[in-house]
């Protein structure tokens, strides 16, 4: 026969072991909502700074659109423009260039669209652009 102690201690030790589990339960399903809810503000992050920087792209795409209006006209850039407008007016991509302040291999990598022109040279070309054949030539011998 069982001794009276032990039997005491297994029943206060099974009671002990169930009102834990009962103050742990709580606690797992407190702690399992923490981890759903940080989960959820991570993707919620996650999509704001997306669309942050979407809206930080645009915005500086707008600046620099901006930054391409000449005359109360938005200067347009296209490479074939440049070639077309350079073999118009007759001249090299070295006289090109000098119109424009910018080198011959700019306007060489302009025309083959490895690169475009920034802010600066964008006006500069908008005004080259809006230049006839003879107005060029006199800036050409004005410049040597």
């Amino acid at each position: 026969m069982p001794n009276l102690a032990s039997v005491l201690k297994d029943e206060i030790r099974r009671l002990a072991r169930k009102e834990a589990r009962e103050q742990v339960a709580s606690l797992r399903s407190a702690s399992a909502q923490y981890r759903r809810d940080i989960a959820a503000l991570k993707r919620a992050n996650k999509a704001l700074s997306g669309k942050v920087a979407h809206l930080e792209a645009a915005l500086r795409k707008g600046k620099a659109a901006a930054a391409n209006v000449e005359n109360g006209h938005q200067v347009r850039f296209a490479p074939q423009w440049v070639s077309s407008h350079r073999q118009k007016l007759g001249l090299s991509q070295a006289d090109y260039g000098m119109l424009v302040g910018v080198s011959p291999m700019t306007i060489y990598n302009w025309e083959k669209g490895k690169s475009r022109p920034q802010a600066k040279q964008l006006a500069a070309w908008g005004t080259v652009k809006a230049m006839g054949k003879r107005q060029a030539l006199r800036e050409l011998e004005a410049m040597a």
